[in-house]
């Protein structure tokens, strides 16, 4: 193992191997970071990111993770304690990205107890009880972001609880920066506004992605890439006394 990659700083990315999360995963790797990223169903989809990023000089591994299963965390930790010391040489990571989750597009009629159940264990569940796993395994001055909403400030009908659940993680972030900040380990949220890709049906009908686009100050919908060049560029000491935060990427939508 030669020393570069050994000093490489090391990023977790959940939800890796598409939209958002893929987009965060290829620009840390453009930034010199090694990357381990997280995909659940689709293992070619995963593979195919890390194997973009080895194409283009990078480090990364992608592994298996269902947020939703929190009974899985600890063999998952254990996974990631293995990846560590073989491909970098290391027992630690220095930041975490908790971007995985589903969404609901469904009215508050029609949702069920088990649809909301999925909600909050994936979107918020998961990200508490996978982050209270990994954080014995990141570096004293980390850091963790959370990947939240532009839903989490403004209503729209059909996604009340993929809403309410990321105004939580919100209010998770500041509590997650006090508990841990003996360590200087900093958490923020990263908000997305209306961003264009398949997440919840993001690619709809024209008609109204043109409408969403109207109601932001820049006049489009978000791309993936959006967000992960702002997110990869707060992966270093950068950002060091941003902690606590909650940081809007969308355009100016209603301001």
């Amino acid at each position: 193992m030669d020393t570069e990659n050994r000093n490489k700083k090391i990023v977790l990315v959940t939800g890796g191997s598409r939209g958002i999360g893929r987009s965060i995963a290829l620009n840390a790797a453009k930034r010199g970071l090694g990357v381990i990223l997280t995909y659940n169903a689709n293992a070619e989809k995963g593979k195919a990111v890390a194997d973009e990023i080895l194409q283009n000089g990078g480090s990364a591994v992608a592994l298996k993770l269902d947020v939703m299963n929190v009974s899985s965390f600890g063999d998952f930790t254990k996974q990631v304690s293995n990846v560590l010391a073989k491909e970098w040489s290391r027992d630690n990571f220095d930041y975490l990205v908790n971007n995985a989750g589903i969404a609901q597009r469904i009215a508050i009629k029609d949702t069920t107890e088990s649809i909301f159940d999925d909600l909050v264990n994936v979107n918020f569940k998961g990200v508490f009880f996978l982050t209270q796993k990994l954080i014995p395994l990141m570096i004293d001055g980390g850091q963790i972001i959370n990947i939240s909403s532009g839903l989490a400030r403004f209503a729209f009908p059909g996604v009340a609880v993929y809403g309410a659940l990321k105004s939580a993680i919100e209010g998770l972030t500041r509590y997650f920066a006090i508990e841990y900040s003996d360590r200087k380990i900093r958490v923020n949220t990263v908000a997305p506004g209306a961003i264009d890709t398949e997440f919840g049906g993001g690619k709809g009908d024209q008609n109204h992605r043109q409408q969403i686009a109207g109601m932001t100050a820049l006049g489009r919908l978000g791309e993936a890439d959006d967000i992960g060049l702002f997110v990869a560029s707060m992966l270093s000491d950068d950002s060091r006394f941003v902690n606590g935060q909650r940081i809007e990427v969308g355009g100016g939508i209603y301001i």
